[in-house]
């Protein structure tokens, strides 16, 4: 299965405000998955990919770092599009 990422011009404005460290994992996440797909890239611990529910249900997240997340959502066709559609700060 092809896999494709595409981040939106929204996700982009908010990488151009988070630390340097936190674009560089980002990056490093788009890349894991490229190389070995999405499947594999969510059971790397380190991520913490998980599911979001209530007005977000049907999105995922990782975790950038302690703070930082990524937000996006995967479709299920030939070619597995991934669209991350935000990195902000988490508010615990």
């Amino acid at each position: 299965m092809i896999t494709r990422v595409i981040v939106t011009k929204e996700a982009y404005k908010d990488l151009r405000l988070v630390p340097f460290f936190i674009v560089d994992k980002f990056d490093t996440w788009i890349q894991s998955v490229h190389e070995i797909g999405i499947v594999e890239v969510r059971k790397i611990p380190g991520y913490h990919d998980e599911p979001l529910l209530g007005k977000r249900k049907g999105f995922r997240s990782i975790r950038l770092s302690r703070s930082y997340r990524a937000i996006y959502k995967t479709s299920d066709e030939f070619v597995e599009l991934i669209v991350v559609c935000e990195v902000n700060k988490h508010v615990y």
